[in-house]
């Protein structure tokens, strides 16, 4: 219901990385491109935007199965490479890179020596359908969202709470249309869900015995080719939403109104976005059809990440 509220404040972003020439893989379809970018031939596709403590920017590639970071001069290095889908990525305290992998699980890469290595495969020894999204608790508890094909035709995504100390793994719901990007409120008693095919973000309140009652919908949407895909949270409690096949990002406040309006990109595949630069007042988006990182400053700063809290 958008139109009840004032027309969101734009703002315009500005490509400020991109792939440089010699990293992009010319002239290939791969498998993950002929399943899900049919036609056409993919260079590199971008995706899992996460700041490390140095300022340093990790960035997954999922059908070539890379790990990029970028310094903050605009350096880029290959971290890792190796037989996976890497989608969502976010960094652990103690250095290391999580991955929502979309062939294996979850994944963790040591920095220090490029080596992935799984973490879940399974429940119950049956594979996940396909993970897409992952993001820590202030406690190192793991969400984690397992898309698939999953859609309005067949709404049976999942969405799984992971505890690294217990090693108790939850499920939370199984019946998404198509979770993919995910990030806790401020009280973190609440989890929003993106549902990229249902054009919705998802609001799953966290129970005191663990699991989740009375899920509803936060913010429904609309347009675009696609639907919501990355979250990121800022400090007051507003969502910011990349809007995949709408070619924007949205900034929502905690009540849901609609306040801002990030556009500036030649393409439209806005995947995902994180919260950096000076204050951490700027949003990165990763705009996966050029391969090109935008950057917007924005007038509130995000929430620091588990990654810069300390163990």
């Amino acid at each position: 219901m958008m139109s009840l509220y004032p027309p969101p404040e734009l703002i315009q972003a500005e490509p400020f990385f991109r792939v440089p020439d010699a990293l992009r893989i010319k002239n290939t379809a791969p498998d993950w491109a002929r399943a899900n970018k049919p036609g056409h031939m993919l260079d590199c596709f971008l995706e899992g935007p996460s700041f490390d403590k140095d300022g340093n920017l990790w960035l997954t590639d999922i059908p070539y199965g890379r790990i990029f970071k970028v310094t903050p001069s605009g350096d880029w290095s290959v971290v890792a490479e190796y037989d996976g889908w890497p989608n969502g990525l976010k960094l652990h305290p103690d250095g290391s890179a999580w991955l929502a992998d979309y062939r294996h699980g979850i994944m963790r890469l040591d920095p220090a020596t490029g080596e992935v290595k799984p973490v879940l495969t399974h429940r119950y020894s049956e594979h996940f359908r396909g993970c897409n999204d992952l993001v820590f608790d202030s406690a190192g508890r793991l969400y984690f969202t397992d898309q698939g094909q999953s859609g309005l035709h067949m709404p049976n995504g999942r969405v799984y709470r992971y505890d690294p100390a217990s090693e108790v793994l939850d499920l939370l719901i199984d019946t998404g249309q198509s979770p993919n990007g995910l990030v806790l409120n401020l009280k973190e008693d609440v989890l929003f869900v993106a549902m990229t095919r249902g054009n919705s973000v998802w609001r799953l309140p966290l129970m005191a015995d663990g699991g989740v009652s009375k899920v509803g919908i936060f913010i429904q949407l609309s347009g675009g080719l696609s639907g919501p895909d990355g979250l990121a949270l800022d400090e007051s409690g507003g969502v910011w939403i990349a809007h995949a096949g709408n070619g924007c990002v949205w900034g929502f406040s905690a009540m849901g109104e609609p306040k801002w309006r990030i556009v500036g990109g030649k393409g439209l595949t806005t995947t995902n976005i994180a919260f950096g630069g000076e204050g951490n007042r700027y949003v990165y988006v990763t705009e996966s059809d050029t391969g090109t990182v935008l950057r917007a400053e924005v007038p509130v700063a995000g929430r620091p990440m588990y990654s810069h809290t300390g163990e």
